[in-house]
C-alpha cells in the first residue's frame, strides 16, 4: 500500500519570515491522482521536493504507506520524480535514458531491457530507443522523462509541472495520456501545476494552495461548483467567477442583494442561510459563473425575469471558437457572461442579463470565505 501522509508538514527558509509551507496536513489515497495547484510561490512545488527528499522538513512527520521517510535518503523512497525540464542526459540514447536509475541499481541485463520495452511501448517511443533526445520533439522528451520514472516500478509517482514546456496543443495530447497512464498503472500520483486546467481534467483530488496554505481539498466537481473562499473562486475556472459588492436587504417576507443600480431577489432556501448567519442590513459579495447568467434576447418578457436581472454595455467581445464572451461594464460592476458563438453582438451596445439565483454564492466582505 502507498497511501502517503502529510503530517502538519512546515517548511521555512533561513532569512525568510513567512513560511513556504504552513501546517500541511492531508492524507493521500493509494492509488490516488492528487494535484496541488496555486499560483507560483504557494509552496506546491516545496511540498513535492520535501516528499523526494530534495528539501529537509522544518516541521512535522511525512509517511509513505507505515514508514516515516523524515530522514530516509531520496534513493530510499521508493519514489519516482518528473521534472519540468526533463532532466535527460543528452549524450545517451533513449534506451540508455530510460535504462539509467536500473543500471545504477545492478539489475540484471535481461530485467532491464524487459522493463524499458515494456514502458516503451506503453509511451508508444520503441522506435525511438536508439535516439538521442536532441532528435525528439518535446513531447517525446517527455515521454523518455516519464519511461524513466515507469521502469523503476515505484509505489509513489511526483509529478513537478511536467507540462509546463510543451505547446497547447501537446499539454492536450500529454494530459489525456497521463490520465491513461495512471487509470493503466494504479500508482499514487502527486502532481503539482499552476494550471487549473490540468488540475480540473486530471485529478481524482484537488489541493488549492495559496501563501503556503491549503485553501481548499475536494473533487474538481465540488471545488468549481462549491468553492469555500473567493480565491478558490477566482482561480479555478475560466473565466474566473464575477464578484459584485452589495448589502443585504430584508423587505416583508423576501430578501434581496441591492446595489447602487439594481435588487436582486435572493431565493427562499439561500436567503435563509443568509439571514441566519445575520447578513441582512450588511456589507455582501455575490459571485456568479459567467455561464449562469442569460443574455436576453430582444422581446423577451421582461416581467418574467424581474428581480433577476440588469442592463450592462458591451465593453469587448471575445470569441473562442466554440464559446464566446462578453465583458460588460454597467458603471457599478464588470462582469463576464457566455454566450453562443453564433449570437451577435456589437461593442457598445446595451443589453439584459439574468441571473440563474439558484446558482449565485456569497461571500464575506472581510474574511472571504463561502457563505452558501
Amino acid at each position: 500500500m502507498a497511501q502517503v501522509l502529510f503530517n502538519h508538514i512546515s517548511k521555512r527558509y533561513p532569512g525568510e519570515g513567512r513560511k513556504s509551507v504552513d501546517d500541511f496536513h492531508l492524507e493521500v489515497a493509494d492509488g490516488e491522482f492528487l494535484v496541488l495547484v496555486g499560483p507560483s510561490g504557494c509552496g506546491k512545488s516545496t511540498l513535492l521536493r520535501m516528499l523526494a527528499g530534495l528539501e529537509e522538513i522544518t516541521e512535522g512527520e511525512m509517511y509513505i504507506g507505515d514508514r516515516m521517510i523524515n530522514y530516509v535518503s531520496s534513493k530510499d523512497r521508493d519514489i519516482a520524480m518528473v521534472f519540468q525540464n526533463y532532466a535527460l542526459y543528452p549524450h545517451m540514447t533513449v534506451f540508455e535514458n530510460i535504462a539509467f536509475g536500473l543500471r545504477l541499481r545492478k539489475l540484471p541485463h535481461h530485467v532491464i531491457e524487459e522493463r524499458v520495452a515494456r514502458a516503451a511501448k506503453v509511451l508508444e517511443i520503441e522506435a525511438h530507443l536508439h535516439k538521442q533526445p536532441r532528435q525528439m520533439s518535446g513531447g517525446q522528451r517527455q515521454r523518455v522523462a516519464l519511461g524513466r520514472a515507469m521502469v523503476r516500478e515505484p509505489e509513489v509517482f511526483l509529478m513537478d509541472e511536467p507540462l509546463s514546456n510543451l505547446d497547447a496543443k501537446l499539454r492536450v495530447q500529454m494530459r489525456e495520456e497521463l490520465t491513461k497512464l495512471h487509470r493503466q498503472l494504479k500508482k499514487t500520483t502527486i502532481y503539482v501545476t499552476h494550471d487549473q486546467i490540468e488540475a480540473m481534467t486530471m485529478g481524482t483530488r484537488i489541493v488549492v494552495m495559496k501563501q503556503g496554505l491549503i485553501q481548499q481539498v475536494a473533487t474538481p466537481e465540488d471545488i468549481y461548483s462549491h468553492p469555500a473562499n473567493m480565491f478558490v473562486a477566482s482561480f479555478i475556472g475560466t473565466p474566473p467567477m464575477n464578484f459584485i459588492h452589495g448589502h443585504i436587504r430584508k423587505w416583508d417576507s423576501k430578501t434581496y442583494f441591492d446595489t447602487k443600480r439594481y435588487s436582486l431577489e435572493i431565493p427562499a432556501e439561500k436567503a435563509a442561510q443568509i439571514r441566519s448567519e445575520h447578513y441582512v442590513d450588511k456589507k455582501i459579495v455575490m459571485g456568479v459563473r459567467a455561464e449562469t447568467m442569460t443574455v436576453l434576447r430582444d422581446g423577451a418578457d421582461m416581467e418574467s425575469y424581474k428581480g433577476r436581472s440588469l442592463s450592462a454595455a458591451i465593453e469587448i467581445r471575445e470569441l473562442l471558437g466554440s464559446d464566446a464572451y462578453l465583458h460588460l461594464n454597467n458603471e457599478d460592476h464588470k462582469l463576464v457572461v457566455r454566450v453562443e458563438p453564433r449570437r451577435r453582438f456589437s461593442e457598445g451596445d446595451t443589453l439584459t442579463v439574468a441571473f440563474d439565483m439558484e446558482q449565485i454564492h456569497f461571500f464575506d466582505p472581510q474574511t472571504e470565505e463561502a457563505l452558501c
